[in-house]
């Protein structure tokens, strides 16, 4: 791991601030602009991720300034988790209830769409869908998080509620599971099976729009469909933060707390270490006054 003096950590957290400003103005202005394409008439209005300026000379001299910055960033952080969630939110509680929907697709198209959306959202993001398992309907998520393994291979009540509850934190019971699995059959996509009183689900009908709805969905909204997926993996990427602190850095073993986190992608790790970086500059701020 490389080894950064005080002077090289500052200009290399600066250089990744600077990145980090330029990905949320060029990603907000993508989701914004495919929002009023498509989602303009939605209820839900879109929260959107914050610029993040930043004045090199005063970020590297001035201790106040290079604390409101982090402050920022890390405000900038965490509207990127709600900006998802408002997209996830106009999607699943006004768009797929519009006429603009419904005359887009046929009523097959109509259900595979809200089954493909949450499958390419939280498939992709297992970080979020943590955070976030309520916003889509449940139905949605238990194939999103199941549907490859049931292109594999039969599953079991015990199989799929496992594996519902590393995401749900124990949350889920049998009941639920078999309960919103019923309406997954209902909707044509799983059979299911019963044996010696549990439960075996097999895909019936993979997730493939018709031509004409695959063409609308590509010409529509699938650009921001993949934008939580791109904005996550490009935005919640801080790698180049983790580094060993040198020598002749203050506290320097709780800095390299800190910054190793920075070697796992996603937003709980670069929420983590922007925030303590704030403690971190504040209480070098104490100690110089």
């Amino acid at each position: 791991m490389t080894e950064l003096s005080k002077k090289e950590f500052l200009n290399r957290l600066l250089e990744k601030i600077k990145k980090l400003s330029s990905i949320a103005k060029t990603q907000t202005f993508r989701f914004q602009q495919k929002w009023n394409d498509f989602l303009d008439k939605t209820d839900i209005k879109p929260h959107l991720v914050r610029n993040i300026p930043i004045e090199e000379e005063k970020f590297l001299n001035d201790i106040d300034y290079r604390i409101s910055t982090l402050k920022l960033v890390s405000q900038a952080i965490t509207d990127g988790f709600y900006t998802i969630k408002s997209l996830i939110e106009a999607l699943y509680k006004s768009y797929f209830n519009s006429n603009m929907f419904k005359q887009q697709y046929s009523e097959e198209d109509q259900l595979k769409v809200k089954y493909i959306v949450a499958k390419e959202i939280l498939g992709n993001l297992i970080q979020y869908n943590k955070l976030d398992h309520e916003t889509i309907p449940l139905k949605y998520n238990v194939i999103a998080r199941n549907y490859t393994l049931l292109k594999l291979k039969v599953q079991s009540d015990k199989s799929i509620i496992d594996n519902m509850n590393k995401i749900f934190n124990n949350e889920l019971n049998l009941g639920q599971i078999q309960s919103v699995l019923k309406e997954v059959e209902a909707d044509g996509i799983i059979s299911i099976e019963q044996q010696n009183d549990e439960n075996f689900y097999k895909l019936k009908n993979e997730l493939k729009l018709s031509e004409e709805g695959e063409k609308s969905y590509t010409q529509s909204i699938y650009q921001l469909i993949i934008w939580p997926t791109n904005f996550w993996r490009s935005f919640y990427n801080i790698r180049e933060l983790n580094i060993t602190p040198g020598q002749d850095i203050e506290d320097r073993d709780f800095l390299q707390t800190v910054l190793s986190r920075s070697a796992t992608q996603g937003f709980g790790p670069t929420d983590y270490v922007f925030k303590n970086l704030i403690k971190y500059y504040e209480k070098i701020k104490e100690e110089l006054s």
